[in-house]
């Protein structure tokens, strides 16, 4: 198997009240693994993907079929995501990734406001993201199904530093229909150490 399903960095309820511990062993246990799974199954039909690394499948997903684009993209988004929540979370950004969102947003709250209306007003499925674009500027965009910035076709690209999920089956059996309620509540357990990682790599 070219590409294996990430083990889960905490415990199934380590991230309640916000997301509770049936939703995470659902969504990764299941979701996560199908998808882990049904991306090998494209990879193994053209041995041009032999040996290449997610991100490098995801710089030429324009040329991929369906079968590689959904899967490679529910693979690498579920990873980030999960690295991007933490229990005990939650404090606000520090540093030089803190100095950005005051330059680009006016400030956290705002940036909040931003992100939770662009992950509200995403239709269907998708993915809400904190973005650093070419310029290194930071920005708040969303994707639809499975997609995400680092796709060679995304119409705005860039690198993630920050992503929520806005499949139902992320949050329905807390929230149910309720997803502004879901993304107000999730910055409670936003890994921002991870996330100023994450930007220090870009910002150098």
């Amino acid at each position: 198997m070219a590409f294996e399903l990430p083990p889960l960095p905490y415990a199934y309820d380590a991230l309640e009240p916000v997301i509770d511990q049936e939703t995470m062993k659902f969504h990764h246990d299941k979701h996560h693994a199908a998808y882990t799974a049904k991306l090998n199954e494209g990879v193994e039909k053209d041995s041009a993907l032999a040996g290449k690394s997610i991100e490098d499948i995801l710089g030429m997903i324009s040329s991929q079929p369906p079968l590689v684009r959904n899967n490679g993209g529910g693979f690498w988004n579920h990873d980030f995501f999960w690295k991007t929540m933490a229990p005990k979370a939650g404090q606000a950004p520090s540093g030089k990734l803190a100095e950005a969102i005051d330059r680009d947003f006016g400030g956290l709250d705002k940036l909040k406001d931003e992100f939770n209306t662009k992950g509200a007003g995403q239709f269907g499925s998708g993915w809400a993201w904190l973005i650093a674009d070419d310029s290194g500027k930071l920005k708040v965009t969303s994707t639809p199904n499975q997609d995400n910035p680092l796709m060679d076709d995304a119409k705005e690209p860039g690198t993630p530093l920050l992503g929520n999920d806005v499949w139902e089956h992320a949050y329905y059996l807390t929230y149910k229909n309720d997803r502004p309620g879901y993304l107000k509540a999730w910055w409670d357990i936003v890994n921002w150490d991870v996330v100023g990682e994450r930007y220090a790599k870009v910002a150098g």
